[in-house]
């Protein structure tokens, strides 16, 4: 960006009519319903047992949330039986109190689907625990990417994009009947698989009845909701604002403070010295005036968001250049290859998966085979061990027969938890041409043992096994990079 800022003095106190230019094309936002939501299943009520053992038991391991288990509601990341990865926001005991008012609520907000949002999925209410379910959304958040990066900035187009793909959820919502967004700042907006910037669905609902609508710093907060305590339409935009100021800066500057530097043409403090060379005066101008709107201490004279998605149409860039490429990320079909393992999974080489798992033995079980020995004293527990040596002998000998048998009666027991006796029985099953149960047991590995690239892959196998082609490539995908992770570890 030049250093000549003379022309930002005049845009905040005047309203100009934008020049006329050509328009890029933009898709319909009112009618993009059918684009998403074509993959994505009905808004469903879950069970707690199945996000239980979707999250592996709501894993330390599996929290995505701002502040871990401190939050006071905890986001895991969790994968259902179909491999579909899930977002699971579980609420703290005391919110929610109302059941019907809490499903009544969730189900609303799980009828919208658009491709602008990561989009809810269901529900869980039993007992105390209310849970949300929502798609996953693996690229890590706005506030990470533009406050927290590592590598290098994000460019001004992508940040032109994610305000545009951001004001155009707000529009989808508003014209659903969902006008109202909780907390809106850096943090609800994720990054899907394509590196597209989505608005959170979370943030459509409160975190209880009664909860507080806003949890970042009061200088954030829009004056109106200071006096009243009430979330409006136009307290959503002030929001909207607040994240402009984000983008343009790269810092989270107080709307005041940002006003105070406008009015004292403090201008360069405004703009993020990364993006220098990146845009022009003109452009910084209209990302500046429209954020001043969006902050004025009067509600209504804010912009709706119909006006905030005209508004950035015109200034967008590189409209043909994919998001991922933006952020110069490289694509998924440019990951790392599959290891050799990931190849024999692939290609259903049981022989060099039942290798590879007998070299294994129990090094990846914790602490179960010593709890083994300290209880053998107990005749049931010499006879749970029993099962358990007869079957690693069958298992060695590749009688997989036998193995499934004493691999199952130490599993009924039910005094220990091993994955990797899961792990061989699912494999035995594979090899009995018993795919559904090899992949019941592939999972409840995972389940025990969330990172463990050994269980993904007998996923991976029994998918393929069940014709589930597409499920199968995802499992492949993540033993690739469980397996991978756990050698850069060691």
């Amino acid at each position: 960006m030049g250093s000549n800022f003379s022309k930002y003095t005049a845009c905040f106190w005047t309203t100009e009519q934008q020049q006329d230019r050509p328009v890029p094309e933009v898709q319909d936002v009112e009618n993009e319903d059918n684009n998403e939501g074509s993959d994505l299943l009905p808004f469903h009520e879950f069970t707690f047992g199945q996000l239980k053992n979707a999250t592996s038991g709501f894993a330390a391991e599996n929290i995505v949330s701002e502040h871990g288990e401190k939050a006071p509601n905890v986001v895991y990341k969790g994968k259902l039986e179909n491999q579909m990865r899930i977002a699971v926001k579980r609420f703290n005991r005391s919110a929610w109190p109302d059941v019907l008012q809490f499903v009544t609520e969730a189900r609303s907000v799980g009828q919208l689907r658009n491709q602008r949002l990561a989009n809810l999925l269901g529900c869980c209410c039993e007992g105390e625990e209310r849970l949300l379910v929502a798609e996953y959304m693996p690229n890590d958040t706005l506030a990470k990417h533009l406050f927290h990066w590592e590598t290098q900035p994000m460019k001004w187009a992508m940040r032109l994009r994610v305000a545009l793909h951001l004001a155009q959820a707000l529009e989808y919502c508003t014209i659903k009947g969902r006008a109202l967004y909780h907390d809106l700042n850096a943090y609800r907006v994720l990054f899907d698989d394509e590196y597209n910037p989505r608005l959170s669905c979370f943030g459509l609902m409160k975190n209880s009845r009664d909860g507080k609508s806003y949890s970042t710093n009061l200088a954030f907060t829009p004056p109106e909701y200071l006096r009243t305590g009430r979330v409006t339409p136009e307290s959503v935009t002030y929001s909207f604002g607040t994240l402009l100021l984000d983008l343009l800066s790269g810092k989270h500057i107080p709307p005041s403070h940002a006003l105070d530097l406008i009015r004292n043409r403090n201008l360069p403090m405004l703009t993020d010295s990364c993006l220098e060379g990146q845009f022009t005066n003109d452009e910084g101008t209209e990302l500046l005036r429209l954020a001043s709107r969006c902050l004025q201490s009067e509600p209504g004279e804010r912009p709706i968001p119909k006006s905030l998605v005209t508004a950035l149409i015109p200034p967008q860039k590189d409209l043909e250049v994919p998001s991922h490429v933006l952020m110069d990320i490289p694509h998924d079909n440019a990951a790392a290859p599959l290891s050799p393992l990931g190849e024999a999974c692939q290609r259903m080489d049981l022989t060099v998966l039942h290798e590879v798992v007998e070299k294994l033995g129990y090094k990846d079980d914790d602490g179960t085979e010593t709890e083994l020995s300290f209880q053998m004293w107990t005749n049931q527990m010499q006879e749970t061990l029993n099962s358990k040596k007869k079957g690693d002998a069958a298992f060695q000998r590749k009688d997989f027969k036998t193995a499934i048998d004493r691999y199952t009666r130490f599993i009924e027991v039910g005094t220990m938890v091993s994955p990797t006796i899961y792990a061989r029985r699912s494999l035995s099953y594979l090899i009995n041409n018993m795919p559904e149960e090899a992949l019941t047991d592939a999972l409840q590995a995972q389940i025990i043992y969330p990172v463990w690239h050994i269980a993904s892959y007998l996923q991976a196998v029994s998918l393929i096994a069940l014709g589930r082609d597409r499920e199968a490539r995802m499992a492949l995908k993540e033993g690739t990079s469980l397996e991978t992770k756990m050698n850069t570890d060691k």
